[in-house]
């Protein structure tokens, strides 16, 4: 009987049950989200745990001895670090060792009176779910460390993995060929439309996941032995293989093209270590041609979008706007915690070192490096050299088979993809990655207890023990996140709880949480709505925020309402203002603009931009500001002098002086105009309205159609036209401009545009049924209630009466209630005058009526006269 032969003859039934529970842990994580989901830790710790235990069982009982590999430090190192970070410092001590936290306890805390002991993490919860993390990660590691010394269990270890990616891209594709935009028909992702529907919601995590699995597969069916064995892990190869296209994930392509080329290279260099050569070189041959069918499939179904995605990072400046331009802001947040700002707590640091507004929040600074530099500061990065320099040993191991040297190229691959993603730090591929790397790290022999480098079960058993319910306990004060603790600080404010609760409240989840700048905004906000009293406390807790991170909008608009409150009404705008350029765009039109009075606000309203001060400009006017918006003209024109964007502030003059009739000014303001941008459109429409307006409609017609020829195609142009047109009594020659510019609308507001022209042309015919028929499209299409009103205009033309009344009722329920008077009072009038008709025609047909009936009866009564002197006289 041979050696593995008399192996799995004497494996024990615990070591089979550990493999189940791996195998368990491999398909369970990328299904439940992608371990995306915090509750995924609970099952996560307890499989780990109990796979440690029967590997230990297992191994008692065949007489092995447990073998830790140099790999499993890293993370056992991990771990120690994450624990060391939640220990509770004195505030000595805490300055000596990180004096960016004790800056934040000073600052943040203890103006709160939360001035105990801190640890170095500043986001204890977060540390508390990664420790547990970590030990998961542990306990996996070395029980499958243990199971993979059976060459069956790795194999089957290995094809469970091959087998997951693939239906996970199985479940991708039957949803797109089905066109299912919720999640086998129930989930829907809220922040995330993946390209290719699976249980992970983000797509480079997706690909990353499948590079592996299909890399994996790809290595089985190399080492099978015979076509029949290999054909299943072919096509698992080319279903994860076309996911990854599919997910349009460049890092993912990119490195998982890179997998395939470093396994065909690690075969290739088999041959120096006595692998013949010829079957080293149609191995990698076999690597490379699936490649090519992997890249066909994949292209044959999405190459637009592939190629696509693909061509969006040829420029400097995407690659300028990409994540390597963060790198510069993480670095100096990890200079700024040598020791580590606390494992998991980025997302709620980061903030503070960020120098440009973005509506992102950044959870991860998908770097790997970065990322334990951050959390970890200088011992991260002394426990990823060590991770590097094990994995290096396994690179240099001799006799690997192919699919042990896949494994080492995929998750090479998924490491280098992790310079530009975050994948290793969710479970779904963690898990994957060190089951798979523990194939290859498993020793080579089996060793008896009191060999050197092994372990005896049972001290490793109770180890395991008790690791899986220290990590068990993490979870417990692990369960509070950022988002938790906003929404429920969040709902107690919206829903106006006494000031003295949510102060309460606020202030146990600043506790739990120091560096969450939202809880002190929700804080603020609920003290401006207390009124004067809280005014003052609100700007603190704003200015915390702030501290907390500098470009916080929302901060600046609190600390805005707090100073309107205390009547520090400039710098209010002022802060305002801030609110706007740190990324919040609608404040100002939303906000402040309605409750600036005066001129000097306005102008502390105005941001540092002259294409803002535009639109300010445009907001004003809508709002029929007219007698505020001027002197803010001339002193914007002036702030403004030279800028791009400066004639549209004297565009906007020009308008405003046309909606006033001062037509002289609005004449010399277009006349600006078109010296400042001669050759622009804009400017000819402007100069045509307002030679219309002084009454120069000739000149106005003939400037614009000598401009029809050089912009074909412009529909503002054409409609402008159209609308002098028919205010020249030329209807037809305004059809005809319609009717050549409507191939080029883009929209429905356009279309609609062209059927009130359309309307108003026949309109000046006289041909109002056609008119009606317009004017009925325009409602259709932009439902309002001047579409109404004009048809209710020319059905009472056309003495429609009833017709009338219906479509002003119509239009007057689109109206606000304060504005309904005018249009009841005209429908009223209507229905009466309708009612007053048909009782006037009523009385017609009663008069009518009678007077035929007398008539009839003077008939016949001359008849019966008549009748009657005729038979006296008959013979």
């Amino acid at each position: 009987m041979s050696s593995e032969s008399t192996q799995r003859s004497r494996t024990s039934r615990y070591s089979l049950g550990a493999e189940g529970v791996l195998s368990v842990l491999l398909v369970l994580v990328p299904l439940a989200l992608g371990g995306a989901s915090s509750w995924v830790h609970w099952p996560l710790v307890a499989l780990a745990g109990l796979a440690l235990v029967l590997a230990c069982v297992g191994a008692r009982r065949q007489r092995q001895s447990l073998c830790v590999p140099l790999l499993a430090l890293p993370l056992g190192a991990g771990a120690l670090l994450c624990l060391l970070q939640l220990v509770p410092l004195p505030p000595g001590l805490l300055a000596l060792l990180s004096p960016e936290a004790a800056e934040l306890r000073d600052f943040i805390l203890v103006p709160l009176g939360l001035d105990g002991a801190r640890p170095l993490s500043m986001d204890p919860p977060a540390t508390w779910r990664e420790l547990a993390k970590h030990l998961a990660y542990l306990l996996t590691f070395v029980a499958a460390v243990q199971v993979c010394r059976s060459g069956r269990a790795r194999r089957r270890l290995l094809a469970t993995l091959a087998f997951t990616g693939a239906g996970v891209a199985t479940v991708g594709l039957v949803h797109a060929l089905l066109g299912l935009t919720r999640l086998l028909g129930l989930i829907a992702f809220v922040h995330a439309r993946p390209p290719l529907l699976t249980p992970f919601g983000n797509p480079n995590h997706l690909a990353a996941f499948l590079a592996l699995s299909a890399t994996v597969a790809l290595g089985l069916a190399l080492s099978s032995g015979n076509r029949a064995r290999a054909a299943p892990f072919v096509v698992a190869t080319v279903l994860s293989g076309a996911g990854v296209l599919l997910s349009l994930s460049r890092g993912g392509i990119a490195f998982f093209v890179f997998g395939l080329l470093a396994l065909a290279l690690l075969l290739l260099l088999q041959r120096r270590a006595g692998t013949p050569g010829a079957r080293t070189w149609r191995l990698g041959g076999a690597v490379l041609l699936c490649l090519l069918g992997v890249l066909a499939v994949g292209g044959s179904v999405a190459a637009e979008r592939i190629s696509a995605e693909l061509a969006s990072v040829d420029s400097v400046e995407e690659l300028r706007h990409s994540k390597v331009a963060l790198w510069p802001m993480m670095a100096s947040a990890a200079r700024a915690f040598p020791l580590g700002m606390g494992r998991g707590a980025f997302e709620s640091v980061f903030p503070r070192y960020q120098t440009r507004p973005t509506i992102n929040t950044y959870t991860h600074p998908e770097n790997v490096v970065l990322q334990l530099a951050t959390e970890l500061g200088v011992p991260g990065l002394v426990v990823l050299a060590v991770a590097l320099w094990g994995f290096g040993r396994l690179l240099r191991r001799e006799g690997l088979e192919a699919a042990e040297l896949a494994v080492l190229a995929g998750v090479a691959a998924l490491g280098l993809h992790d310079l530009f993603d975050f994948s290793l730090e969710l479970p779904a591929s963690a898990v994957a990655a060190l089951v798979a790397l523990a194939t290859v790290a498993r020793p080579e022999h089996r060793a008896r207890p009191e060999a050197p480098g092994g372990l005896a079960p049972m001290p490793v058993l109770a180890g395991g023990v008790a690791l899986t319910l220290l990590a068990l306990a993490a979870l417990v004060p692990g369960r509070h996140t950022l988002s938790a603790a906003d929404a429920e600080l969040g709902a107690l404010v919206t829903a106006r709880a006494p000031l003295a609760e949510v102060r309460a409240r606020g202030l146990a989840l600043i506790d739990r949480h120091p560096t969450d700048y939202a809880l002190h905004d929700l804080l603020g906000t609920a003290c401006v709505a207390s009124g004067p009293s809280g005014a003052t406390e609100a700007l603190a807790f704003a200015n915390r925020a702030l501290f907390l991170n500098p470009l916080d909008a929302r901060a600046h608009r609190v600390a805005a309402r707090a100073l309107l409150v205390l009547r520090r009404r400039t710098q209010a705008f002022l802060e305002y203002r801030l609110a706007f350029e740190a990324g919040d765009t609608e404040v100002l039109w939303r906000e402040a603009l309605g409750r600036a009075r005066t001129l000097e606000e306005l102008q502390a309203l105005t941001p540092d931009s002259a294409r803002a001060a535009v639109r300010l400009a445009t907001e004003l006017m809508l709002a029929g500001r007219h007698e505020e918006a001027l002197p803010w003209l001339a002193w914007a024109r002036e702030r403004f002098d030279g800028a791009p964007e400066w004639v549209g502030l004297w565009e906007r003059e020009a308008r405003l002086r046309l909606e006033r009739r001062e037509l002289e000014q609005a004449e010399a303001a277009s006349n600006e105009v078109s010296r400042l941008a001669p050759d622009a459109l804009s400017s000819h429409l402007l100069r045509a309205e307002v030679l219309r307006a002084r009454g120069r409609h000739g000149e106005a017609l003939k400037s614009l159609e000598a401009l029809s020829s050089r912009y074909p195609g412009e529909v503002e142009l054409s409609f402008t036209l159209a609308r002098l047109q028919v205010d020249a009594g030329l209807p037809r020659r305004a059809r005809e401009t319609l009717q050549q510019v409507s191939p080029f609308l883009s929209d429905l507001t356009q279309r609609a545009r062209l059927f009130m022209l359309e309307g108003a042309s026949y309109e000046r015919e006289g041909h109002r049924a056609r008119a009606l028929e317009s004017w009925r499209s325009v409602i259709r299409l932009q439902p309002g209630p001047d579409p109404w009103f004009r048809v209710a205009r020319l059905h009472e033309s056309m003495h429609q009466l009833d017709a009338a009344a219906r479509a002003v009722r119509e239009g007057l329920r689109l109206l606000p209630p304060e504005k309904r008077a005018e249009a009841e009072a005209w429908a009223s009038l209507l229905e009466a005058m309708e009612r007053q008709r048909v009782e006037e025609r009523r009385q017609e047909r009663v008069g009518g009526s009678d007077a035929s009936e007398s008539l009839l009866l003077r008939v016949m009564g001359s008849d019966e006269d008549t009748g009657g002197s005729g038979e006296d006289e008959d013979p």
